[in-house]
């Protein structure tokens, strides 16, 4: 079911929850303009960033949800930003590091929270970084320091795995996953990836 939207976005008064001609979906539309309103996915961007000795850049979540847990810098994309622009930006804030986006690795469509991830792979610019508002930690970290069953995300967990698997290869390429189903309690069990 979709939110709640009681007020027009473009003139202010009431709108109806209805099925606009030519549609297959309720929306949201104002009988007073005409406008619809549409409900979309969030798109969600994020960079794992690789320094020159092959370490990935991880941040302590200092944040709800999933506080405490470990991830690499990612979050909402913004207007006027390219995915692997804002994987960079959210590098920036997330870690206070300089970090240059790469091909795309991995497409993460997860609609039982209506979003989707584009995660990028990143080359670690400098050696500086450190904590932020986001991140009460951030380390460099290798494969097998890579603390995987306190992964935040089940998205940040397969992103993860796609990386190392790609690196072994020597060949990184884009994947394609669907996470279908909510992970069910207790939450610890999301990072599993038996719930895809």
């Amino acid at each position: 079911m979709p939110p709640i939207i009681k007020f027009c976005n473009l003139c202010g008064h009431g709108v109806d929850l209805r099925i606009p001609p030519d549609d297959h979906l309720e929306r949201h539309v104002c009988g007073h303009c005409g406008n619809i309103q549409y409900l979309n996915p969030k798109a969600i961007v994020g960079i794992v960033p690789e320094a020159e000795d092959g370490r990935i850049l991880m941040c302590r979540r200092n944040i709800e949800p999933r506080l405490g847990l470990w991830t690499f810098p990612a979050g909402f994309m913004e207007l006027g930003e390219t995915s692997g622009q804002g994987a960079a930006r959210e590098a920036l804030e997330e870690s206070q590091a300089q970090v240059e986006p790469l091909e795309l690795i991995a497409v993460i469509n997860v609609p039982y929270v209506s979003q989707v991830y584009l995660i990028h792979r990143g080359r670690l610019v400098g050696s500086h970084f450190g904590p932020t508002v986001e991140s009460s930690e951030v380390r460099l970290m290798r494969e097998d320091e890579i603390p995987w069953d306190d992964i935040a995300f089940p998205t940040i967990w397969h992103s993860l795995k796609f990386f190392f698997e790609d690196r072994r290869r020597g060949r990184y390429e884009t994947h394609s996953l669907d996470l279908k189903f909510r992970p069910r309690p207790p939450q610890r069990d999301e990072i599993s990836g038996g719930n895809i």
